[in-house]
């Protein structure tokens, strides 16, 4: 870190809050500055140069410096800079955007609803599944079922669905109607002698007996990542998402599928919900929309959401709800040039492709001593590293002795997670893997198994 009382990390230190950091440990290590980006690198204020091997934050598709985004941003704010979407108002960039994303749906969908945020998304997805249950004349179906380890968001309901204990902790979440059922992690949750398949169907029994004994008539939703990715990046069991779904038809329960980190060709589709034959209610999206050039988010739903809620609009005289950015014209501009490039350039293909080639790379690990499993699928995995006397001891070393060595990730208690731009090569694989591998036998060196 930079010495000086005027230094930009001394001046962070003084003034800045972080999110996810130890608030009282940043006063004594401060941040490390990232000054500018290249493909799927980035570069400090010392000059020392990383490969982002989270692609910032799950996000950042097309890599760090693709000028047709920023030239597409330019244009549309030359152009008009800000726009609304309240009261009969629109522009074209949003008209656009609404009519792409329905056009490239995985399956049939109605409406288009713009948020700048996966958060902002999933809060207002609550609010219309209350309201559209309201509309209806069920004024009972308010609970939502989400994942023990699933991530939807930290804004109060989001954060209330997202089942990880420290966004709870001492934020007097989660709220009432939120209930969570089990996380489909075969490693650590399947029984010994258990297959897949007999997992799964454990997790969807689980499922309708927490149905049950809520009552089937209270619940409005179950809300899940295909691919669960902050809760340590867990692929779900064979047969999985057959199960559920089959569950939540039985007693007419909306699926929700939160593709904030999937969507846009992660998996090796253009959407996880082709991946695993999910065909959802509604399907929430953020991050790679935009390649996170620009805060924007969205979500979809279909007609048998809309058309309830368009009735009780009616019925009030407005949809009481909305954000000054929704829509943003310079978002939607960025947002409709990222998906031209991620189609123009196939990137969904090289998900797929060198995506397996990373799975390859990581499974190769498997055996390593300090390794319990490797695990993902398309362009992102995990390591799963046997935990030292202190939970997350090892997956917190592990990660600075990576980024030491110029490869940024990020542990999720002992999973090291691996999530690359989409446009990255096989030879910028094997660059990262030679740093992880060396960095394991650094590790087993500091904490032996």
């Amino acid at each position: 870190m930079a010495s000086g009382m005027n230094s930009q990390e001394a001046r962070d230190i003084a003034y800045h809050l972080h999110s996810y950091t130890n608030a009282a440990r940043h006063l004594e290590v401060g941040p490390l500055v990232i000054e500018r980006g290249e493909g799927p690198y980035v570069f400090d204020n010392g000059g020392n140069r990383y490969f982002e091997a989270m692609a910032g934050l799950w996000s950042v598709g097309l890599g760090f410096n693709e000028q047709r985004l920023v030239d597409a941003a330019t244009r549309q704010m030359k152009a008009l800079p800000f726009y609304h979407s309240f009261s009969h108002k629109s522009h074209g960039p949003v008209i656009d955007l609404a009519e792409k994303l329905i056009s490239i749906a995985p399956v049939p969908m109605s409406k288009i609803y713009f948020t700048n945020s996966g958060s902002e998304a999933n809060d207002t997805v609550v609010k219309l599944l209350w309201y559209r249950s309201n509309a209806l004349g069920q004024p009972q179906r308010k609970k939502i079922i989400s994942r023990l380890r699933g991530y939807h968001g930290v804004t109060v309901a989001s954060a209330s669905l997202t089942g990880l204990p420290n966004n709870h902790r001492s934020f007097d979440l989660p709220i009432a109607n939120v209930l969570h059922t089990m996380a489909p992690h075969f490693g650590s949750e399947g029984k010994e002698g258990e297959s897949e398949e007999e997992f799964a169907t454990r997790c969807a029994e689980e499922l309708e007996a927490l149905i049950q004994r809520e009552g089937p008539d209270t619940i409005a939703a179950f809300i899940a990542e295909p691919v669960m990715g902050a809760g340590g990046v867990i692929v779900p069991p064979r047969t999985y998402w057959e199960k559920i779904q089959a569950v939540l038809k039985r007693h007419d329960i909306l699926l929700v599928a939160d593709e904030v980190i999937c969507a846009f060709g992660r998996t090796g589709k253009m959407f996880a919900c082709e991946t695993y034959g999910i065909e959802p209610d509604i399907l929430v999206m953020s991050k790679q929309i935009t390649s996170s050039y620009f805060p924007l988010s969205a979500f979809m739903i279909n007609e048998r959401v809309f058309e309830p809620i368009a009735q009780e609009s009616d019925r009030i005289g407005v949809l009481g709800h909305g954000f000054t950015a929704s829509g943003h014209p310079v978002g939607a501009a960025v947002a409709l040039e990222n998906i031209a490039i991620i189609e123009e350039r196939d990137l969904v293909r090289n998900a797929a492709e060198t995506g397996a080639y990373m799975q390859d790379r990581l499974n190769a690990l498997a055996g390593h001593p300090l390794v319990v499993e490797a695990r993902g699928i398309g362009l992102i995995g995990a390591l799963e590293l046997k935990p030292g006397e202190i939970p997350g001891q090892r997956g917190a070393l592990m990660n600075r002795i990576m980024q030491d060595k110029g490869v940024i990730s990020r542990n999720m208690t002992d999973a090291m997670a691996f999530c690359p731009p989409l446009i990255v090569s096989r030879a910028q694989i094997d660059e990262m893997m030679g740093v992880v591998t060396e960095s394991l036998d650094i590790l087993q060196q500091q904490m032996p198994a």
